[in-house]
């Protein structure tokens, strides 16, 4: 357990920090930009959009969920921990939202689809919020979207060809309204931190 989340946690800080150095001064600060507690990503030419099959079956891309605040997340059912916490913080998120909570829409997109069906995925999402979507790819086009994602994953073998589990980055990426990827939270960042970011995307027209 410990030598899991210690893999996480190191592959999520190497992220994050991949992340701040490829931006370089896209993301400088200024007075008259929004001060966001997550990385502001702003400009960046990575995580731009997916296809992917949604755990109903439907195709979609960023363009679906256009007008909305996207968080979109990479784990697994199977994780133990930082995946199920991630997205009860995300619940939380829009709860916090108010109102505004319709505004925001959790994506989850599995790095285990040899395991992830889309009934297990659609059971998985209806734990955290029924608005939530879970999405997949068979595993050899999984890669290349990882890549797009600057996500990593790694499949970490068990005692028995099924008890396998999945080392991966652990942040998330925000979009604003128009499908515009914005900001990159870290893992254990909270709630509080992710809903204040959010109602300033929305306070800002995005």
């Amino acid at each position: 357990m410990n030598r899991r989340i210690a893999s996480k946690n190191i592959a999520n800080f190497v992220m994050a920090n991949a992340v701040a150095s490829v931006l370089g001064g896209v993301s400088a600060c200024s007075e008259s930009k929004p001060q966001f507690k997550a990385i502001d990503v702003t400009g960046a030419d990575f995580a731009k959009d997916f296809v992917l099959t949604d755990h109903n079956g439907q195709t979609r891309t960023m363009a679906d969920f256009k007008g909305k605040i996207v968080v979109i997340f990479f784990g697994y059912t199977q994780c133990p921990d930082v995946c199920p916490t991630s997205m009860t913080e995300l619940a939380e998120v829009k709860k916090l939202l108010g109102s505004d909570g319709d505004k925001l829409q959790g994506l989850f997109v599995t790095v285990d689809p040899e395991r992830d069906t889309a009934e297990m995925l659609k059971a998985y999402m209806g734990n955290f919020d029924p608005t939530f979507l879970a999405l997949r790819a068979e595993s050899a086009k999984l890669e290349p979207i990882a890549k797009h994602f600057k996500i990593y994953y790694k499949k970490v073998e068990g005692k028995t060809p099924t008890s396998y589990t999945m080392d991966h980055s652990a942040g998330s990426y925000v979009y604003d309204p128009q499908g515009r990827v914005r900001l990159f939270t870290r893992y254990g960042s909270g709630a509080a931190a992710l809903a204040s970011d959010i109602a300033l995307l929305l306070k800002s027209g995005g």
